[in-house]
Protein backbone atom coordinates (compact mmCIF):
# COMPACT_ATOMS: atom_id res chain seq x y z
CA UNK A 1 0.00 0.00 0.00
CA UNK A 2 1.28 3.45 -0.80
CA UNK A 3 2.50 5.38 2.20
CA UNK A 4 0.18 8.32 1.55
CA UNK A 5 -2.88 6.08 1.42
CA UNK A 6 -1.86 4.27 4.60
CA UNK A 7 -1.40 7.58 6.40
CA UNK A 8 -4.78 8.76 5.14
CA UNK A 9 -6.53 5.63 6.40
CA UNK A 10 -4.94 5.90 9.82
CA UNK A 11 -5.98 9.55 10.08
CA UNK A 12 -9.56 8.70 9.08
CA UNK A 13 -9.57 5.84 11.57
CA UNK A 14 -8.43 8.13 14.36
CA UNK A 15 -11.20 10.60 13.51
CA UNK A 16 -14.12 8.23 12.99
CA UNK A 17 -13.56 4.61 14.06
CA UNK A 18 -14.28 3.69 17.67
CA UNK A 19 -12.15 0.70 18.64
CA UNK A 20 -12.91 -1.68 21.53
CA UNK A 21 -12.04 -0.35 24.96
CA UNK A 22 -10.70 2.87 23.46
CA UNK A 23 -11.44 6.57 23.69
CA UNK A 24 -12.74 8.88 21.00
CA UNK A 25 -11.24 10.68 19.13
CA UNK A 26 -8.81 7.86 18.67
CA UNK A 27 -5.57 7.97 20.55
CA UNK A 28 -4.37 4.44 19.87
CA UNK A 29 -1.16 3.73 18.02
CA UNK A 30 -2.67 1.40 15.43
CA UNK A 31 -1.06 -1.09 13.07
CA UNK A 32 -2.68 -1.12 9.62
CA UNK A 33 -3.14 -4.58 8.10
CA UNK A 34 -3.40 -4.91 4.33
CA UNK A 35 -4.06 -8.66 4.05
CA UNK A 36 -3.67 -11.96 5.87
CA UNK A 37 -2.77 -15.49 4.86
CA UNK A 38 -1.91 -18.59 6.85
CA UNK A 39 -0.80 -17.34 10.27
CA UNK A 40 0.60 -14.06 8.95
CA UNK A 41 -0.76 -10.53 8.92
CA UNK A 42 0.65 -8.45 6.07
CA UNK A 43 1.44 -4.87 7.07
CA UNK A 44 0.23 -1.96 4.98
CA UNK A 45 3.40 -0.15 6.00
CA UNK A 46 6.69 -1.82 6.95
CA UNK A 47 7.78 -1.59 10.57
CA UNK A 48 11.52 -1.39 10.25
CA UNK A 49 12.43 -4.38 8.08
CA UNK A 50 9.19 -6.20 8.88
CA UNK A 51 6.45 -6.55 6.29
CA UNK A 52 4.35 -9.10 8.15
CA UNK A 53 3.59 -10.36 11.65
CA UNK A 54 2.79 -13.85 12.94
CA UNK A 55 -0.64 -13.78 14.57
CA UNK A 56 -0.22 -15.04 18.12
CA UNK A 57 -3.82 -14.21 19.05
CA UNK A 58 -5.94 -16.08 16.47
CA UNK A 59 -7.84 -12.79 16.19
CA UNK A 60 -9.06 -13.09 19.80
CA UNK A 61 -9.40 -16.89 19.81
CA UNK A 62 -11.40 -17.08 16.58
CA UNK A 63 -9.07 -17.79 13.60
CA UNK A 64 -8.16 -21.35 14.58
CA UNK A 65 -7.29 -22.24 10.95
CA UNK A 66 -5.45 -19.00 10.26
CA UNK A 67 -6.40 -16.88 7.27
CA UNK A 68 -7.45 -17.67 3.73
CA UNK A 69 -7.79 -21.35 4.47
CA UNK A 70 -8.69 -22.97 1.14
CA UNK A 71 -11.56 -25.04 2.59
CA UNK A 72 -13.18 -22.07 4.31
CA UNK A 73 -12.57 -19.79 1.32
CA UNK A 74 -14.24 -22.32 -0.96
CA UNK A 75 -17.25 -22.59 1.34
CA UNK A 76 -17.61 -18.80 1.40
CA UNK A 77 -17.40 -18.51 -2.39
CA UNK A 78 -19.87 -21.34 -2.97
CA UNK A 79 -22.43 -19.95 -0.53
CA UNK A 80 -22.24 -16.34 -1.67
CA UNK A 81 -22.93 -17.52 -5.21
CA UNK A 82 -26.08 -19.19 -3.89
CA UNK A 83 -27.52 -16.99 -1.12
CA UNK A 84 -25.70 -14.64 1.20
CA UNK A 85 -28.64 -14.01 3.52
CA UNK A 86 -32.31 -14.66 4.01
CA UNK A 87 -34.44 -13.91 7.05
CA UNK A 88 -34.84 -16.79 9.49
CA UNK A 89 -38.38 -15.87 10.49
CA UNK A 90 -40.67 -18.32 8.74
CA UNK A 91 -37.86 -19.51 6.46
CA UNK A 92 -35.01 -21.98 6.82
CA UNK A 93 -32.13 -23.21 4.70
CA UNK A 94 -29.66 -26.06 4.41
CA UNK A 95 -26.55 -24.40 5.92
CA UNK A 96 -28.39 -23.56 9.15
CA UNK A 97 -30.03 -26.97 9.46
CA UNK A 98 -26.72 -28.71 8.80
CA UNK A 99 -24.93 -26.50 11.32
CA UNK A 100 -27.44 -27.07 14.11
CA UNK A 101 -27.38 -30.82 13.47
CA UNK A 102 -23.58 -30.94 13.55
CA UNK A 103 -23.40 -28.89 16.75
CA UNK A 104 -25.80 -31.32 18.43
CA UNK A 105 -23.66 -34.23 17.23
CA UNK A 106 -20.46 -32.67 18.57
CA UNK A 107 -21.76 -31.19 21.83
CA UNK A 108 -22.05 -33.06 25.12
CA UNK A 109 -24.92 -35.56 25.09
CA UNK A 110 -28.30 -34.08 25.87
CA UNK A 111 -27.89 -30.67 24.22
CA UNK A 112 -30.50 -31.09 21.50
CA UNK A 113 -31.70 -27.63 20.49
CA UNK A 114 -29.71 -24.82 18.89
CA UNK A 115 -30.42 -21.09 18.73
CA UNK A 116 -28.16 -19.44 16.15
CA UNK A 117 -27.23 -15.86 16.95
CA UNK A 118 -24.80 -13.11 16.06
CA UNK A 119 -22.07 -12.90 18.68
CA UNK A 120 -20.78 -14.40 21.89
CA UNK A 121 -22.33 -11.74 24.10
CA UNK A 122 -25.70 -12.31 22.43
CA UNK A 123 -25.41 -16.06 22.93
CA UNK A 124 -25.00 -15.44 26.68
CA UNK A 125 -27.97 -13.05 26.60
CA UNK A 126 -29.98 -15.82 24.96
CA UNK A 127 -28.78 -18.39 27.50
CA UNK A 128 -29.83 -16.17 30.39
CA UNK A 129 -33.15 -15.44 28.73
CA UNK A 130 -33.72 -19.19 28.20
CA UNK A 131 -33.15 -19.86 31.89
CA UNK A 132 -35.31 -16.98 33.14
CA UNK A 133 -38.10 -17.76 30.72
CA UNK A 134 -37.97 -21.47 31.60
CA UNK A 135 -38.67 -20.79 35.25
CA UNK A 136 -41.28 -18.17 34.43
CA UNK A 137 -43.06 -20.65 32.17
CA UNK A 138 -43.07 -23.51 34.71
CA UNK A 139 -44.58 -21.28 37.37
CA UNK A 140 -41.51 -20.36 39.43
CA UNK A 141 -40.96 -16.68 38.60
CA UNK A 142 -39.03 -16.07 41.81
CA UNK A 143 -36.03 -17.92 40.30
CA UNK A 144 -34.53 -14.85 38.63
CA UNK A 145 -30.96 -14.47 39.89
CA UNK A 146 -27.73 -15.92 38.56
CA UNK A 147 -24.78 -17.40 40.41
CA UNK A 148 -21.24 -17.39 39.10
CA UNK A 149 -17.74 -17.24 40.47
CA UNK A 150 -15.30 -14.35 40.63
CA UNK A 151 -12.90 -13.79 37.78
CA UNK A 152 -15.40 -14.48 35.03
CA UNK A 153 -16.08 -12.71 31.77
CA UNK A 154 -19.23 -13.34 29.74
CA UNK A 155 -19.57 -10.40 27.37
CA UNK A 156 -20.26 -6.70 27.18
CA UNK A 157 -24.04 -6.50 26.79
CA UNK A 158 -25.99 -5.82 29.93
CA UNK A 159 -27.05 -9.17 31.35
CA UNK A 160 -23.72 -10.83 30.51
CA UNK A 161 -21.96 -7.92 32.20
CA UNK A 162 -23.94 -8.63 35.35
CA UNK A 163 -22.15 -11.99 35.71
CA UNK A 164 -18.70 -10.60 34.91
CA UNK A 165 -16.51 -9.98 37.92
CA UNK A 166 -17.72 -6.63 39.31
CA UNK A 167 -14.32 -5.76 40.73
CA UNK A 168 -11.29 -4.66 38.78
CA UNK A 169 -12.90 -4.31 35.37
CA UNK A 170 -14.76 -1.70 33.39
CA UNK A 171 -18.07 -3.32 34.19
CA UNK A 172 -17.86 -1.76 37.63
CA UNK A 173 -19.04 1.40 35.84
CA UNK A 174 -22.50 -0.11 35.78
CA UNK A 175 -22.84 -1.02 39.44
CA UNK A 176 -26.36 -0.14 40.51
CA UNK A 177 -27.68 -0.39 36.96
CA UNK A 178 -26.99 -4.05 36.26
CA UNK A 179 -28.98 -6.80 37.97
CA UNK A 180 -27.34 -7.84 41.25
CA UNK A 181 -26.14 -11.41 40.91
CA UNK A 182 -24.47 -13.80 43.36
CA UNK A 183 -20.73 -14.45 43.28
CA UNK A 184 -18.77 -17.32 44.74
CA UNK A 185 -15.04 -17.02 45.26
CA UNK A 186 -12.90 -17.74 42.22
CA UNK A 187 -12.11 -21.42 41.79
CA UNK A 188 -8.79 -22.62 43.21
CA UNK A 189 -6.20 -22.38 40.42
CA UNK A 190 -4.55 -25.25 38.62
CA UNK A 191 -5.98 -27.55 35.99
CA UNK A 192 -4.48 -30.57 37.73
CA UNK A 193 -5.07 -29.38 41.30
CA UNK A 194 -6.88 -31.61 43.76
CA UNK A 195 -10.43 -30.72 44.70
CA UNK A 196 -10.58 -28.29 47.62
CA UNK A 197 -13.30 -29.74 49.85
CA UNK A 198 -13.62 -26.54 51.90
CA UNK A 199 -14.23 -24.62 48.69
CA UNK A 200 -16.82 -27.20 47.59
CA UNK A 201 -18.56 -26.87 50.94
CA UNK A 202 -18.70 -23.09 50.51
CA UNK A 203 -20.25 -23.49 47.05
CA UNK A 204 -22.83 -25.87 48.45
CA UNK A 205 -23.73 -23.50 51.26
CA UNK A 206 -24.18 -20.65 48.80
CA UNK A 207 -26.44 -22.64 46.47
CA UNK A 208 -28.40 -24.08 49.40
CA UNK A 209 -29.04 -20.61 50.82
CA UNK A 210 -30.24 -19.10 47.55
CA UNK A 211 -31.61 -21.92 45.39
CA UNK A 212 -35.20 -20.69 45.59
CA UNK A 213 -34.20 -17.47 43.84
CA UNK A 214 -31.55 -18.95 41.55
CA UNK A 215 -32.43 -19.45 37.91
CA UNK A 216 -29.01 -20.66 36.87
CA UNK A 217 -25.34 -21.09 37.61
CA UNK A 218 -23.17 -19.75 34.76
CA UNK A 219 -19.42 -20.31 34.51
CA UNK A 220 -16.57 -20.47 32.06
CA UNK A 221 -15.46 -24.09 32.26
CA UNK A 222 -11.76 -24.86 32.86
CA UNK A 223 -10.47 -21.55 31.46
CA UNK A 224 -11.46 -18.14 32.76
CA UNK A 225 -10.46 -16.04 29.78
CA UNK A 226 -10.69 -12.26 29.78
CA UNK A 227 -11.21 -12.29 33.53
CA UNK A 228 -7.62 -13.35 34.11
CA UNK A 229 -6.57 -16.26 31.86
CA UNK A 230 -6.66 -18.66 34.79
CA UNK A 231 -7.21 -22.43 34.70
CA UNK A 232 -9.06 -24.61 37.17
CA UNK A 233 -9.73 -28.29 37.69
CA UNK A 234 -12.55 -29.87 35.66
CA UNK A 235 -13.65 -31.49 38.91
CA UNK A 236 -15.39 -28.23 39.82
CA UNK A 237 -17.63 -28.64 36.78
CA UNK A 238 -18.82 -31.95 38.20
CA UNK A 239 -19.45 -30.21 41.51
CA UNK A 240 -21.58 -27.54 39.81
CA UNK A 241 -23.51 -30.24 37.96
CA UNK A 242 -24.21 -32.10 41.19
CA UNK A 243 -25.27 -28.94 43.01
CA UNK A 244 -27.49 -27.81 40.15
CA UNK A 245 -29.24 -31.18 40.14
CA UNK A 246 -29.59 -31.35 43.92
CA UNK A 247 -31.06 -27.86 44.28
CA UNK A 248 -33.00 -27.67 40.99
CA UNK A 249 -30.96 -24.92 39.36
CA UNK A 250 -30.02 -24.77 35.68
CA UNK A 251 -26.34 -24.94 34.71
CA UNK A 252 -24.87 -22.84 31.90
CA UNK A 253 -21.39 -23.29 30.44
CA UNK A 254 -19.96 -20.36 28.53
CA UNK A 255 -17.73 -22.10 25.99
CA UNK A 256 -17.32 -19.11 23.69
CA UNK A 257 -13.56 -19.03 24.27
CA UNK A 258 -12.96 -22.71 25.02
CA UNK A 259 -15.19 -24.36 22.43
CA UNK A 260 -13.79 -26.17 19.39
CA UNK A 261 -10.59 -27.48 20.86
CA UNK A 262 -8.74 -24.59 22.45
CA UNK A 263 -8.37 -26.23 25.90
CA UNK A 264 -7.30 -29.62 24.54
CA UNK A 265 -10.78 -31.19 24.34
CA UNK A 266 -13.42 -30.29 21.79
CA UNK A 267 -15.36 -28.56 24.57
CA UNK A 268 -14.05 -27.78 28.02
CA UNK A 269 -17.05 -29.68 29.42
CA UNK A 270 -15.53 -32.81 27.90
CA UNK A 271 -12.67 -32.66 30.41
CA UNK A 272 -15.25 -33.38 33.10
CA UNK A 273 -17.65 -35.54 31.12
CA UNK A 274 -20.67 -33.46 32.14
CA UNK A 275 -23.50 -31.85 30.21
CA UNK A 276 -24.77 -28.40 31.14
CA UNK A 277 -28.41 -27.44 30.64
CA UNK A 278 -27.34 -24.62 28.34
CA UNK A 279 -24.06 -24.07 26.47
CA UNK A 280 -22.81 -21.00 24.60
CA UNK A 281 -20.37 -21.18 21.69
CA UNK A 282 -18.95 -18.55 19.37
CA UNK A 283 -15.53 -17.12 18.39
CA UNK A 284 -13.98 -20.12 16.57
CA UNK A 285 -17.36 -21.35 15.27
CA UNK A 286 -16.71 -19.86 11.81
CA UNK A 287 -12.94 -20.06 12.01
CA UNK A 288 -12.86 -16.31 12.47
CA UNK A 289 -14.42 -15.53 9.08
CA UNK A 290 -17.74 -14.03 10.18
CA UNK A 291 -19.44 -13.25 13.45
CA UNK A 292 -21.70 -16.09 14.53
CA UNK A 293 -22.54 -17.81 17.79
CA UNK A 294 -24.98 -20.36 19.12
CA UNK A 295 -26.80 -21.26 22.31
CA UNK A 296 -27.56 -24.94 22.83
CA UNK A 297 -29.97 -26.30 25.41
CA UNK A 298 -31.52 -29.51 26.65
CA UNK A 299 -35.06 -30.66 25.94
CA UNK A 300 -35.93 -29.86 29.55
CA UNK A 301 -35.16 -26.19 29.06
CA UNK A 302 -36.93 -25.96 25.71
CA UNK A 303 -40.01 -27.86 26.91
CA UNK A 304 -40.28 -25.63 29.95
CA UNK A 305 -40.35 -22.50 27.80
CA UNK A 306 -42.87 -24.06 25.42
CA UNK A 307 -45.45 -24.66 28.15
CA UNK A 308 -45.57 -21.04 29.28
CA UNK A 309 -48.07 -18.28 28.66
CA UNK A 310 -45.58 -17.03 26.07
CA UNK A 311 -44.58 -20.41 24.58
CA UNK A 312 -41.79 -19.09 22.35
CA UNK A 313 -38.26 -17.96 23.12
CA UNK A 314 -38.59 -14.20 23.06
CA UNK A 315 -35.53 -13.44 20.95
CA UNK A 316 -34.99 -13.02 17.22
CA UNK A 317 -31.89 -11.32 15.71
CA UNK A 318 -32.21 -10.01 12.16
CA UNK A 319 -29.16 -11.91 10.96
CA UNK A 320 -29.94 -15.08 12.88
CA UNK A 321 -28.88 -18.19 10.99
CA UNK A 322 -27.07 -16.20 8.31
CA UNK A 323 -26.43 -18.69 5.47
CA UNK A 324 -22.97 -17.34 4.62
CA UNK A 325 -21.74 -17.60 8.20
CA UNK A 326 -23.44 -20.99 8.65
CA UNK A 327 -21.81 -22.41 5.51
CA UNK A 328 -18.36 -21.33 6.67
CA UNK A 329 -19.07 -22.70 10.15
CA UNK A 330 -20.00 -26.03 8.58
CA UNK A 331 -16.70 -26.05 6.71
CA UNK A 332 -14.77 -25.22 9.88
CA UNK A 333 -16.50 -27.97 11.85
CA UNK A 334 -15.78 -30.28 8.93
CA UNK A 335 -12.08 -29.55 9.36
CA UNK A 336 -12.35 -30.40 13.05
CA UNK A 337 -13.94 -33.71 12.12
CA UNK A 338 -11.51 -34.57 9.32
CA UNK A 339 -8.17 -33.44 10.75
CA UNK A 340 -6.23 -34.44 13.83
CA UNK A 341 -6.75 -31.08 15.50
CA UNK A 342 -6.19 -32.64 18.92
CA UNK A 343 -2.67 -33.71 17.97
CA UNK A 344 -1.96 -30.20 16.73
CA UNK A 345 -3.27 -28.63 19.93
CA UNK A 346 -1.16 -31.08 21.92
CA UNK A 347 1.87 -30.18 19.82
CA UNK A 348 1.23 -26.48 20.45
CA UNK A 349 0.76 -27.13 24.17
CA UNK A 350 4.14 -28.90 24.32
CA UNK A 351 5.78 -26.09 22.35
CA UNK A 352 4.34 -23.45 24.66
CA UNK A 353 5.47 -25.35 27.76
CA UNK A 354 8.97 -25.61 26.33
CA UNK A 355 9.12 -22.11 24.88
CA UNK A 356 7.59 -20.14 27.74
CA UNK A 357 9.07 -22.06 30.67
CA UNK A 358 12.14 -19.85 30.95
CA UNK A 359 9.96 -16.74 31.26
CA UNK A 360 9.47 -17.57 34.93
CA UNK A 361 13.02 -16.30 35.51
CA UNK A 362 12.21 -12.85 34.12
CA UNK A 363 12.05 -10.14 36.77
CA UNK A 364 8.41 -9.31 37.52
CA UNK A 365 6.99 -12.62 36.24
CA UNK A 366 4.99 -14.44 38.92
CA UNK A 367 3.56 -17.33 36.92
CA UNK A 368 3.75 -19.13 33.59
CA UNK A 369 0.89 -21.46 32.73
CA UNK A 370 -0.22 -23.44 29.69
CA UNK A 371 -3.42 -25.30 28.91
CA UNK A 372 -4.09 -26.67 25.45
CA UNK A 373 -3.25 -24.02 22.87
CA UNK A 374 -3.15 -21.24 25.48
CA UNK A 375 0.04 -19.83 26.97
CA UNK A 376 0.05 -17.21 29.73
CA UNK A 377 2.79 -15.17 31.39
CA UNK A 378 1.53 -13.32 34.45
CA UNK A 379 3.35 -10.26 35.78
CA UNK A 380 3.30 -8.72 39.24
CA UNK A 381 2.35 -5.35 37.74
CA UNK A 382 0.11 -3.95 34.99
CA UNK A 383 1.59 -4.48 31.54
CA UNK A 384 3.14 -1.49 29.82
CA UNK A 385 1.00 -2.03 26.72
CA UNK A 386 3.03 0.17 24.41
CA UNK A 387 6.38 -1.29 25.42
CA UNK A 388 5.20 -4.92 25.45
CA UNK A 389 3.44 -4.63 22.09
CA UNK A 390 6.45 -2.93 20.52
CA UNK A 391 8.75 -5.67 21.81
CA UNK A 392 6.50 -8.40 20.39
CA UNK A 393 6.26 -6.62 17.04
CA UNK A 394 10.02 -6.21 16.91
CA UNK A 395 10.17 -10.00 17.30
CA UNK A 396 7.78 -10.34 14.34
CA UNK A 397 4.67 -11.33 16.29
CA UNK A 398 1.31 -9.75 17.06
CA UNK A 399 0.21 -10.07 20.69
CA UNK A 400 -2.40 -8.15 22.68
CA UNK A 401 -1.50 -8.04 26.39
CA UNK A 402 -4.02 -6.87 28.98
CA UNK A 403 -4.04 -6.12 32.69
CA UNK A 404 -0.96 -7.94 34.04
CA UNK A 405 -0.96 -10.69 31.42
CA UNK A 406 0.96 -11.43 28.25
CA UNK A 407 -0.64 -14.39 26.57
CA UNK A 408 -0.97 -16.23 23.29
CA UNK A 409 -3.46 -18.63 21.69
CA UNK A 410 -2.00 -19.40 18.26
CA UNK A 411 -3.96 -20.80 15.32
CA UNK A 412 -3.93 -24.59 15.27
CA UNK A 413 -2.03 -24.53 11.96
CA UNK A 414 0.95 -22.70 13.47
CA UNK A 415 4.10 -24.69 12.73
CA UNK A 416 6.87 -25.34 15.24
CA UNK A 417 9.19 -22.62 13.94
CA UNK A 418 6.51 -19.95 14.11
CA UNK A 419 5.44 -21.22 17.52
CA UNK A 420 8.94 -20.72 18.87
CA UNK A 421 8.97 -17.21 17.41
CA UNK A 422 5.72 -16.55 19.26
CA UNK A 423 7.25 -17.83 22.50
CA UNK A 424 10.29 -15.63 21.97
CA UNK A 425 8.01 -12.65 21.40
CA UNK A 426 6.08 -13.37 24.61
CA UNK A 427 9.35 -13.48 26.56
CA UNK A 428 10.49 -10.23 24.93
CA UNK A 429 7.18 -8.58 25.77
CA UNK A 430 7.50 -9.72 29.38
CA UNK A 431 10.99 -8.24 29.60
CA UNK A 432 9.82 -4.94 28.12
CA UNK A 433 6.44 -4.69 29.82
Amino acid sequence: MEADRAAELLALDRAHVWHPYASMPGALDLTLIESASGVRLRLAQPIGDLTELIDGMSSWWAAIWGYRHPVLDAAAHAQIDTMSHVMFGGLTHEPAVELATTLVDLAPDGLEHVFLCDSGSVSVEVAIKMCLQHWQSVGRPSKRRLLTWRGGYHGDTFHPMSVCDPEGGMHALWTGVLPEQLFADAPPPGFGAALDEDYVAALRSLVAAHHNELAAIIVEPVVQGAGGMSFHSPEYLRVWRELADEFDVLLVFDEIATGFGRSGELFAADHAGVTPDVMCVGKALTGGYLSMAATLCTTRVAAGISQGEVPVLAHGPTFMGNPLAAAIANASLGLLRSTDWQANVGRIESGLVHGLGSAVDIDGVVDVRVQGAIGVVELDHPVDMAAATAAAVAAGVWLRPFRNLIYTMPPYVTDDDDLQRICSAVRSAALAG
